[in-house]
């Protein structure tokens, strides 16, 4: 399975502190995890969070799920601690909060080279403040580590002095525009989290959005959201018929000599063919996974 194609629909947060949390998590059907050393843990809890999360992470216990450690800031005591020992762990990815400039990518591109990583370790950076969004077109393209980006919707609207609203209407110029610059680099970008954990509809709504909006996955605070978030980031098995009807149509015309081809009614392209690929290839990947 390619990197491109790896099954991100659901990624959840877990307070690296947690230790029941950090167990129940190889069983939970989430395709990754965060294991977080930040925002869910207070600061005298700091160094026994780190230690548990990364050793859970070296211990291999969570399977096949996607192994992301979320650092401290940059600008913190913790830094540079998370970093050499979140290194040594090896999961598959570091994920830095706060990230504004091509000058901080590198900052930290430089710590872990020399904490001596893996080269298979990747770094994912949180885009939660103006600063971020705006100078993302650069940012995205600040090192060949950096591989992925996570929007920190709550942050980006408390800078922004914005409301929670359904369907999220201040916020929309912003994460588009950081899906525009992902994919403008090819590189991976996550939704941010929904809060009101008794609000299933509203949630739902909001990864149907995310998708809309060209997220591969949403970043999930409970358990109780990952049935929703992985199937509405799933292809649909009307999407994956449609996507086969699509490529055996253009197939069959393409042996015939034929230039134009229509599935019910509407004129298919080559481009609708690699996306319908995509589809297929996203779902198998999927399936693989479960």
């Amino acid at each position: 399975m390619t990197d491109e194609l790896r099954p991100r629909r659901s990624v959840l947060y877990l307070p690296g502190a947690n230790q029941r949390a950090l167990d129940k998590a190889a069983t939970l059907p989430a395709d990754g995890l965060i294991l977080d050393l930040e925002d869910a843990v207070a600061p005298d809890a700091k160094p026994a969070a780190r230690e548990a999360a990364c050793a859970a992470a070296a211990d291999g216990c969570f399977g096949d799920r996607e192994v992301v450690i979320r650092a401290n800031g940059l600008d913190t005591e913790w830094f540079t601690d998370d970093v050499d020992r979140i290194v040594e762990a090896d999961p598959d990815v570091l994920l830095v909060p706060k990230v504004e400039s091509v000058d901080q990518v590198r900052t930290i591109e430089a710590a872990v080279e020399d904490a001596g990583a893996a080269d298979d370790l990747t770094i994912w950076a949180m885009l939660e403040t103006p600063r971020a969004v705006l100078d993302a077109r650069d940012v995205v393209h600040a090192s060949s580590r950096l591989t992925g980006f996570v929007l920190g919707t709550n942050d980006l609207a408390k800078e922004l002095r914005a409301e929670h609203r359904p369907g999220r209407t201040p916020l929309l110029t912003a994460l588009s525009w950081c899906v525009l610059a992902a994919r403008d680099a090819g590189k991976i970008v996550l939704d941010g989290v929904f809060n009101d954990l008794d609000d299933p509809e509203g949630f739902e709504a909001e990864c149907r959005q995310g998708r809309e909006l060209g997220f591969d996955g949403k970043t999930l605070i409970h358990p109780k959201q990952l049935e929703a978030c992985n199937r509405v980031f799933a292809p649909s098995d009307d999407e994956v018929a449609q996507a086969r009807e699509v490529i055996e149509a253009y197939e069959a015309a393409q042996a015939e000599g034929r230039g134009v081809v229509t599935v019910a009614g509407r004129m298919i392209e080559q481009l609708h063919v690699e996306q319908a690929r995509h589809t297929i290839a996203v779902a198998n990947a999927i399936d693989a996974r479960s």
